[in-house]
């Protein structure tokens, strides 16, 4: 059986108290009219929208027969500033973590477990093709989450975990595919009905489980 999403009992509280994070209550948000778009972000590719034999208008990062492209990914690079490499990066954004996982309802471990991968906890990341920071959003992505500056930490942090809650919906709380369509974009796990035979994204969606499950067992009661 899939795993699917969950959120561990106490896993707030436990991150708290291991790294005296102080989130302030944010309570549930209701994400139903925004969830209800025809359109969400693709990660990191230009969108191209056509029509299928059925008659359903599909939006996918890969050009069909007779598509149009709606939207471009200018994937245009920030300033490349020195990597941020001290130990305390690890801990430093916990505050933000606990913030965003709250109100948009992703564990605390899976957020940590995609950063680690994406950037290694670098808020200065940038990668070839042009996705930054912590979360490694792409300029097209990051417009879509609403987050205005892509290297602010907490913006990164934010957008990116609005991304995970709208990937955990499409695909019922899988976090396999939900993982895979935050490296491959949401169109491609569609279009396979799975995960994408790429040896990137499969390698991917390994590093980041292998990830989530080591940071549960960190925050799990003793």
């Amino acid at each position: 059986m899939r795993e699917r999403l969950a959120w561990p009992r106490g896993s707030l509280r436990k991150w708290r108290s291991l790294h005296g994070t102080t989130a302030a209550h944010l309570g549930r948000v209701a994400w139903v009219a925004f969830l209800g778009c025809s359109f969400i972000g693709i990660a990191r590719a230009d969108i191209h929208r056509s029509v299928d034999e059925n008659g359903v208008i599909v939006f996918s990062s890969t050009p069909r027969r007779g598509s149009t492209r709606v939207a471009v990914d200018k994937k245009q690079p920030a300033t490349h500033l020195p990597s941020d490499q001290s130990p305390d990066r690890h801990t430093r954004y916990n505050e933000y973590v606990v913030q965003a996982a709250t109100l948009y309802q992703i564990p605390v471990e899976l957020i940590l477990a995609v950063m680690q991968v994406e950037s290694n906890f670098d808020p200065r990341a940038v990668s070839p093709v042009g996705a930054q920071g912590l979360m490694q959003l792409m300029p097209f992505t990051a417009e879509r989450m609403m987050v205005t500056d892509i290297q602010d930490p907490r913006q990164n942090i934010f957008g990116g975990t609005r991304y995970l809650r709208i990937l955990a919906n499409l695909f019922n709380g899988d976090i396999h595919l939900t993982v895979a369509a935050y490296n491959a974009g949401e169109g491609a796990v569609i279009r396979y009905g799975g995960i994408p035979p790429y040896e990137e994204t499969r390698n991917y969606v390994v590093k980041v489980l292998e990830n989530y499950h080591k940071y549960r067992e960190q925050s799990a009661p003793r």
